[in-house]
């Protein structure tokens, strides 16, 4: 049964400094721009809301990943047994494989150097498939394509856990349009999220929880998809 929507306005900083601390011992002694992005990214990102709505005890592949914060994050609240990540940047997969010297021993966590829009990983299905603020940097052309692969990675059962930035209000999304051209040096492409709705039904997915949330400028809002056990 799909839930409610979910507006969460309330808690951000205290849990945005939560996740950040937690951040900062993942990374440890490591230092740099990066590192110093990762410990602020949970003031920017709800990670506590998607957090939630990963099942403990579950295996996740992570799209994207970047330095493997949010696979770190999973493996410190205990939520994960492995975990998979992979992005198209070797010096952010460098950094994640040092990160995981900090996680709990009896999670497994591996990071491979592979890009989204042709070169994924080995071929399994996984409990949980996560998409965190990846689709916007894909080509409009091949948005398509990458959520479909994400959505064969789904296990019978299993759960598409798809977050990105909202459209709306417009001065929003102008706002990460803003930020991306400044840190990563290039101009998103918003997806609608009924479009990604529209896809993941066609597929034979459904929704089965929902969410937004504001940080600072930023407007978030995510859907978990889940495929049929059968």
């Amino acid at each position: 049964m799909e839930t409610a929507p979910v507006t969460d306005r309330f808690r951000a900083a205290d849990d945005g400094a939560s996740l950040s601390r937690r951040a900062r011992q993942l990374y440890g002694d490591a230092s740099g721009f990066a590192v110093a992005l990762q410990k602020l990214r949970p003031f920017i990102c709800p990670f506590e809301r998607l957090i939630e709505q990963v099942p403990p005890g579950s295996m996740v592949l992570d799209v994207g990943c970047g330095a493997g914060l949010f696979l770190g994050l999973l493996a410190a609240d205990h939520r994960i047994v492995r975990g998979v990540g992979f992005d198209s940047s070797t010096t952010a997969i460098a950094l994640a494989n040092r990160m995981r010297a900090n996680v709990p021993r009896e999670v497994s966590l591996e990071f491979v150097v592979a890009n989204a829009i042709d070169s994924w990983p080995a071929e399994e299905h996984f409990d949980v498939v996560s998409l965190v603020d990846v689709m916007h940097h894909i080509p409009r052309a091949l948005q398509s394509r990458v959520l479909s692969y994400a959505i064969d990675r789904v296990r019978p059962g299993g759960l598409l856990l798809y977050k990105d930035m909202a459209l709306h209000p417009r001065w929003r999304a102008w706002c990460n349009q803003a930020h991306d051209l400044l840190l990563a040096r290039q101009w998103i492409h918003h997806v609608p999220i009924g479009q990604v709705e529209r896809q993941a039904a066609a597929a034979g997915l459904h929704v089965a929880a929902r969410g937004s949330a504001t940080r600072l400028w930023y407007a978030h809002e995510w859907r978990v998809f889940q495929r049929s056990a059968s």
